[in-house]
């Protein structure tokens, strides 16, 4: 069993033989690695660690449903309504995710290159503002400010990471958070042309 996909294999939405002098790989992630995996878990642990603390001191069955309510959104909505897009999930080598950001989510949906819709956006940004939201409320009947305030700023601080260290190299351009240069998409396009074409039918639309 793999744990990663195999850094010199190209994507297998890629037309190119070899990843060897490949224009595109030295801008973005198409293989992730332990490293990364490690780096995301990083960056989000204190942010989850303080968000169920501040639950528990209000009432700690309710981080139970917490919980729920993320493995429900990570590894089931999240997936269908961006990850699908994808183009790691188009990778057939494995039943599951293989990325830094959900990795070992199964791939129970079917694999749509192109952007997300409207309505596909606003579920995956409103299933994130719920259960970010979620710890806030709770916090605040509990007069928690000491915890609002380190919550409230180690988000802001793993979002903006995550934005310039991750999302500037992620290969999934349907993402609301990827910030990929235009110029380096199309890049990308030229290597993956069955991507380009689903994207310029959806721009075109």
């Amino acid at each position: 069993m793999k744990f990663f996909q195999d850094p010199d294999k190209p994507l297998e939405t890629c037309q190119e033989i070899s990843c060897d002098k490949c224009n595109v790989c030295q801008d973005l992630n198409c293989h992730f690695n332990l490293h990364q995996l490690i780096q995301f878990l990083l960056n989000v642990s204190l942010v989850i660690l303080l968000g169920g603390i501040g639950i528990y001191y209000y009432n700690p069955l309710l981080l139970i449903q917490w919980i729920v309510m993320f493995l429900l959104y990570f590894g089931l909505v999240e997936i269908r309504v961006m990850c699908s897009h994808c183009p790691h999930y188009a990778e057939t080598e494995s039943s599951t995710l293989k990325c830094w950001a959900n990795y070992g989510s199964p791939k129970l949906w079917k694999y749509r290159p192109g952007p997300m819709s409207s309505a596909e956006k606003i579920i995956f940004i409103l299933g994130l503002l719920v259960i970010w939201i979620y710890p806030i409320v709770l916090m605040m009947l509990s007069v928690n400010y000491i915890f609002i305030v380190l919550y409230l700023v180690f988000s802001l601080l793993a979002f903006n990471i995550m934005r310039k260290y991750m999302c500037s190299q992620c290969i999934n351009f349907a993402c609301p958070s990827n910030t990929v240069d235009n110029s380096i998409r199309g890049k990308f396009f030229k290597h993956n042309p069955e991507i380009g074409d689903a994207w310029e039918k959806e721009q075109n639309k």
